[in-house]
This record gives structure tokens, C-alpha cells and sequence, in this order.
């Protein structure tokens, strides 16, 4: 199903709960991307989202229950790199390939406990865990 509408709008409706708190550019990103790659995939709903998650991962990374823009574009994580059959690890949505200095100040604006003594990996980990934590206390509040 499209997830923009006739005039090229993002249909509320369709989006993913942590894009209807994301600011206009990412909720575009996403839907136009989805509905290119649904059209190019025969309609194979599951890959049109892959490919708009690695689109949006391009620009944008999750901080708590929505996306916010990064500093550098490029992709998040190795997963977001693309490329026919890949099958790697994803960061959900955190930015893994930014500094450890970056990952730090998202997991402190998060409040990840013990984050002063974790290694990037494990920075990557909390933040993602706290993401999590962050999406479905929105979800369960809406």
C-alpha cells in the first residue's frame, strides 16, 4: 500500500509510530522511498521497508521514540550500506559509524546508566536498548 498520498504528502496513517514523531523531512524520506522501492520490488511490502530504513539511515538517526538528523550523511550501520542479499547486523536505528564522543552525548541525553566507562559497542547497545524503552512507553502513552 503507498504511504504518500496522490499530491506526494506521507499518509500519517501509514507511518511507523516513531516517524509520526519525526519531523516532516524524515516522514518524506521514508514514505517516498518505501513507495519507489514497493513499485521496484513487485510490491514485496517487507523489502520496501528495509530499503527505506537504509534511506533514512542515511540522514537520520533514532534518539528515544523518534528520528533526528545527523550530522554527516551516511549509512548508520553496516546493514544501512545496502546491497542485494545482505543479511548483517543492524543498530536499529542508531548511528553505530558515529564517534564515541557522539554516542555518548545521545546516551546522556537518554540518562544510559554507567555509559562514562562502556566501549562504543556497548554505547551502541544501551542506546539502542534505551530506544526501545523510549518507543514503547509512547506507544503504550498514545
Amino acid at each position: 500500500m503507498p504511504k504518500t498520498t496522490r499530491a506526494g504528502k506521507p499518509k500519517q496513517s501509514e507511518l511507523p509510530e516513531t516517524l509520526k514523531r519525526s519531523d516532516a523531512k524524515a516522514q518524506r524520506t521514508f514514505t517516498k522511498t518505501y513507495d519507489s522501492a514497493a513499485e521496484e520490488y513487485d510490491g514485496d511490502e517487507e523489502r520496501a521497508h528495509r530499503v527505506a530504513y537504509a534511506a533514512l539511515k542515511h540522514t537520520y538517526e533514532k534518539v528515544g521514540d523518534h528520528w533526528e538528523p545527523k550530522d554527516e550523511y551516511g549509512p548508520s550501520d553496516p546493514q544501512a550500506e545496502g546491497g542485494a542479499g545482505t543479511d548483517r547486523p543492524t543498530a536499529g536505528g542508531v548511528d553505530a559509524n558515529a564517534s564515541k564522543q557522539h554516542l555518548y552525548d545521545v546516551a546522556k541525553r537518554l540518562d544510559v546508566p554507567g555509559r562514562s566507562s562502556m566501549t562504543k559497542a556497548e554505547l551502541v547497545e544501551a542506546i539502542q536498548r534505551a530506544n526501545d524503552r523510549a518507543s514503547r512507553r509512547a506507544r503504550e502513552g498514545s
